[in-house]
């Protein structure tokens, strides 16, 4: 499976990111790829302004997820995002979708808010209660993950177990002391711990530290992204995936079984 990487920096105004994610289609599509992922809350961003999440949301059946609906008619590539959809308590939830051949083929609402270093993802943002699906692109299983969830190894342990081959993960990972060692650390581990392939997409700009990666089931980063805009690929592949399983056998060897959400802790 070819996967594309497409990193870059969030606007404020969603007319602008639209035109963006269109142009990265269109030159993934051009490139023979079967997955494009893009980075978190990409429908609008303003580092002085943090509740534009909530005032930017927008319905799934609104233009900006209509636009690339349209833009994504007539082929099978999948392309991921995640985005700010409005929420009944007045919040908003942050949603992963999948978009192929003019359709919505998953969505994820986000698990674990990012209430940390700090921040309150949770101020405007309402958590899912839900287990993320599986996705089927090219003959891979790919499992769903956004940012902050890949510091709960719960999740990424559960859809594997699930079936993943790989786990995408969109973020806007907010720079920090450290936080560039953790992102790679945390992609990283959870692709070794669980022998799958880690596609990890992050924005960049004046608040994220982009480093968009893949990561092999073996731990290796076959294909990275530095500060800057960038579209990036790598080739996901099925034999690789078998021999890291044969060669370290830790999901036949666990003694652990089947993580399971606590709803009343979402």
């Amino acid at each position: 499976m070819k996967v594309a990487l497409g990193q870059f920096a969030v606007a404020r105004e969603w007319e602008a990111n639209v035109e963006t994610c269109l142009s990265l289609m269109a030159k993934s599509l051009e490139a023979g790829t079967d997955l494009l992922v893009l980075p978190e809350g990409i429908l609008a961003r303003d580092i002085t302004d943090p509740d534009l999440v909530l005032k930017a949301a927008q319905p799934l059946d609104g233009p900006f997820v209509s636009q690339l609906l349209a833009a994504s008619r007539g082929n099978q590539m999948t392309t991921m995002m995640s985005v700010h959809t409005p929420a009944p308590d007045g919040r908003a939830y942050n949603v992963l979708i999948s978009i192929r051949n003019g359709e919505i083929i998953s969505e994820y609402r986000k698990l674990h808010l990012y209430d940390a270093f700090s921040s309150q993802e949770s101020k405007n943002v309402t958590a899912g209660d839900d287990v993320p699906p599986l996705v089927n692109v090219a003959g891979f299983n790919v499992g769903l993950m956004t940012c902050y969830d890949v510091r709960f190894p719960e999740l990424a342990r559960r859809l594997v177990l699930d079936g993943a081959d790989a786990l995408v993960l969109p973020a806007a990972w907010v720079k920090g002391p450290l936080k560039e060692m953790h992102w790679e650390v945390l992609v990283t581990a959870r692709a070794l711990e669980n022998t799958t392939y880690m596609v990890a997409v992050g924005e960049c700009g004046e608040r994220n530290i982009g480093n968009s990666m893949v990561v092999d089931p073996l731990g290796v980063a076959i294909a990275r992204a530095a500060e800057a805009p960038a579209l990036v690929f790598a080739e996901l592949d099925k034999d690789r995936l078998a021999h890291a399983r044969k060669v370290l056998p830790v999901l036949a060897n666990r003694r652990f079984g089947l993580p399971q959400l606590n709803n009343d802790e979402a």
